[in-house]
């Protein structure tokens, strides 16, 4: 059985002399002021790694890193992210982009570190690409790895830089974590255990290169880097004796409901975790997955390029997700980079902690997060947030601008409401489209039965209903400090109107990039 006894465990032995004393004393202890400011490149290269340092903390306070209390974890955080800043002012370009922010020293505190400029897809493309100038230590040296992009968002390529040690020390914090807290419990038992992924070639190349290597370090599992595959390639998998989990794009964890529809019993049965790495996985996949599969927990594994693990759903019944502790700086941002309450939505912002050599400040990754409130008690303690979207999900209504994961939302209680249709148990697919030109917003459905569905909405609503649908809808869309923008009234002032459209599955009429995702807005003149 995986347990907790997987995870890095602390010795019981004294912890050595000079005994620090509170939280950051002993983060100063840890990363003396001898290594928090590098004099040279040269020195960057011989720093000891930042799992080192997690790993003489865990020694010092007899426990696992991860269940550390918060106050000493957020001043060995602080300690790393001003040697960081350090470092990253050796590179003149790093340098000329801090002081044009007004920083010409490492932060003192959190509130300081607040005015690190945010990183955006561009600055990571103009410091890690090409000539690579964003590097602390050049690629001359060697023993980095290039980490891809295919941009399925922006549609432009993107590349990162990261060094090899650093790389294996992340892989193993973050696959012991990964099995102590959301595996354990669900791959019982004496019978081998097994993990697959079904992420393709070309998806390993990017955030899957990362992911893969997170999952080869999970203890105690036998580890199949599978990649797409067919029903008799998922049938003989899954004929293996013993508990599985599986992690793949969600639109691969979605088609295993298909996959598995002529499977023996006895092997769905051995199916009890699906990890899906991006974005939502509509409800009707989650029904139809768990009605073929009866002991299957459906969770999210939340990751990017930039980051192999950022964000892990411990828990099916909470939609929240759990930073690994130690692994990255993770702030949910407004729009002037300020950490926003418990509770708001804000942008997903990542510093990675183990990056000596190629550090990467406060990164927009391009998604919107919920701030939860972190873990305490006993037990584990770390960050939780809540994914609310993609920053690109927007509907624009001429000069406003509205949440399109809450306008889903709030259209499918409307329309649910009114005995027309439960999107989410009909549809495979979702997609807003936004025709800005003829002010119209069309939601497609991919549905099985587009005739039925149809005729339905046609005769409950009439002509005119769908568009009271909408303008009593759409103002919940808006976040909370925003709600006096938005009325029925003032939707209608727009000119806007609302289609709701059943297409067949696969329907060429709803978007898709290059890897099968399906973005929930799509704009078009």
């Amino acid at each position: 059985m995986l347990s907790t006894s997987h995870a890095p465990q602390a010795p019981h032995v004294p912890p050595p002399a000079p005994a620090p004393g509170g939280a950051r004393e002993l983060a100063n202890w840890l990363i003396p002021d001898w290594e928090l400011q590098p004099e040279s490149v040269e020195a960057v290269t011989v720093l000891p790694s930042f799992a080192s340092k997690m790993r003489e903390c865990e020694r010092v306070c007899q426990t696992l890193y991860s269940e550390i209390p918060h106050e000493i974890q957020d001043a060995v955080v602080l300690r790393r992210l001003q040697q960081m800043v350090n470092t990253a002012m050796l590179n003149p370009l790093w340098r000329e982009r801090l002081r044009g922010a007004g920083v010409l020293h490492a932060p003192a505190t959190y509130e300081e570190w607040q005015r690190i400029p945010l990183s955006d897809k561009d600055v990571q493309r103009d410091f890690f690409m090409d000539t690579r100038p964003g590097m602390v230590v050049p690629l001359t040296r060697g023993e980095f790895e290039i980490v891809a992009s295919g941009g399925t968002s922006g549609g432009a390529p993107l590349e990162v830089v990261y060094s090899l040690r650093e790389l294996k020390d992340t892989y193993e914090i973050a696959g012991r974590f990964m099995g102590a807290y959301q595996l354990a419990r669900h791959l019982a038992g004496s019978d081998p255990k097994w993990l697959f992924t079904t992420l393709a070639d070309y998806q390993m190349w990017s955030s899957g290169t990362m992911v893969g290597g997170v999952l080869q370090h999970v203890p105690g599992v036998n580890y199949v880097g599978a990649g797409p595959v067919t029903a008799p390639v998922l049938e003989h998998m899954f004929s293996y004796r013993g508990p599985k989990a599986l992690m793949g794009i969600s639109a691969g964890i979605a088609i295993l409901a298909d996959l598995g529809a002529g499977m023996r019993q006895e092997y769905r049965d051995s199916f009890r975790v699906a990890l899906y790495g991006s974005g939502v996985l509509p409800q009707r996949k989650r029904v139809e997955l768990q009605a073929l599969y009866p002991n299957l927990s459906i969770l999210s594994y939340f990751a990017a390029t930039q980051a192999e693990t950022i964000g892990l759903q411990l828990d099916a019944a909470s939609p929240h997700l759990s930073a690994v502790p130690g692994l990255h700086f993770i702030e949910i941002v407004d729009e002037d980079g300020r950490q926003v309450p418990e509770g708001e939505e804000g942008e997903l912002v990542v510093t990675r902690l183990h990056a000596h050599e190629t550090p990467l400040l406060r990164l927009k990754l391009g998604d919107r997060m919920i701030h939860r409130p972190r873990t305490d008690g006993p037990g584990l303690k770390t960050r939780q947030f809540e994914f609310a979207g993609r920053t690109g999900d927007v509907l624009h209504l001429n000069d406003s601008q509205y949440s399109g994961a809450r306008a889903y939302a709030a259209l499918r209680e409307e329309l649910k409401a009114a005995e027309v249709v439960d999107l989410d148990a009909v549809a495979h697919d979702i997609q807003f489209v936004n025709h800005r030109e003829g002010k119209t917003i069309t939601l497609y459905a991919a549905v099985d039965d587009v005739l039925g569905l149809t005729y339905r909405a046609d005769s409950v609503l009439g002509p005119y209903g769908l568009q009271q649908v909408f303008v009593n809808a759409l103002p919940r869309a808006l976040s909370l400090f925003n709600h006096g923008e938005a009325n029925a009234a003032s939707i209608e002032k727009t000119g806007y109107t609302l289609q709701l459209k059943f297409v067949p599955r696969l329907s060429a009429e709803i978007e898709r990039t290059a890897v099968g995702k399906v973005p929930l807005v799509r704009d078009r003149g």
